[in-house]
């Protein structure tokens, strides 16, 4: 169970202690739950949508908003931050791309990024409450985080050391092709061909985006990805039930 508390304590705010420092090995096949911990967001966010239906749906979306971004610590937003300044400032060169993306600052360009990503995020959690339909909110989560198991399948990773090179370097691929499969095959049951199609199409353009760019991925860039595909199966599911 080891790999299932890395990937929570990795992925989350949940209060999460490991006993002892994981092994690379351990710390790989983390990835292999990312989906099964994008299933548990979205089992907290469609409970706490049941617990403020009685709220205006305005507030019920922020409030919703605000718990997401909690549980998982932003850290998927301060990679789209990140990755933002970076592709803009890098004028297009790999090196100056990378050492941005290292800068802890964020430019104007990181907090338009994010303030333009939240409010198309609430936009469209607000349609979906106003139609009730709460068990969609399981998607997103999911579907992100699968995102970043399949792009550590057929990605290269490009930074030297760190948790990212263990995750790739120890990732089991066969069965990590497996789980990616089997969650696709279950969220296309849940939100239809389009949504499954929307994911699949930002998958492939942020991919081609890093490897054009930088020749593979990093955490930043990784995170980026899963903030846009989330974002992308909002939109798409809220537009089937407008």
């Amino acid at each position: 169970m080891t790999p299932l508390w890395i990937a929570l304590q990795f992925l989350t705010q949940l209060p999460v202690r490991l006993s002892g420092m994981p092994t690379p090995e351990q710390t790989g096949r983390s990835l292999l739950f990312y989906p099964l911990v994008g299933g548990g967001i979205g089992a907290l966010l469609i409970a706490a949508a049941h617990l403020l239906e009685g709220a205006p749906a305005v507030l019920q979306a922020a409030l919703l908003l605000t718990l997401w971004v909690g549980l998982t610590g932003a850290l998927h937003l301060d990679g789209l931050a990140d990755s933002a300044d970076a592709w803009m400032g890098g004028f297009g060169d790999r090196e100056r791309t990378l050492a941005i993306m290292r800068d802890p600052r964020s430019g104007p360009i990181a907090v338009v990024v994010l303030v333009l990503l939240l409010l198309l995020k609430f936009a469209a959690l607000l349609a979906l409450l106003e139609q009730g339909n709460h068990l969609v909110l399981i998607l997103a989560p999911v579907l992100g985080r699968s995102a970043l198991l399949t792009l550590f399948l057929c990605t290269p990773y490009v930074r030297a050391g760190g948790l990212g090179e263990a995750l790739s370097g120890h990732l089991p691929r066969s069965t990590g092709i497996g789980v990616s499969a089997v969650t696709a095959l279950v969220c296309l049951l849940l939100g239809g061909i389009w949504t499954l199609l929307a994911a699949a199409g930002v998958f492939f353009w942020a991919r081609r985006m890093m490897i054009q760019r930088l020749g593979g991925t990093t955490g930043d860039t990784a995170g980026a990805l899963l903030e846009v595909l989330e974002c992308t199966v909002l939109m798409v599911l809220a537009l089937q039930v407008a």
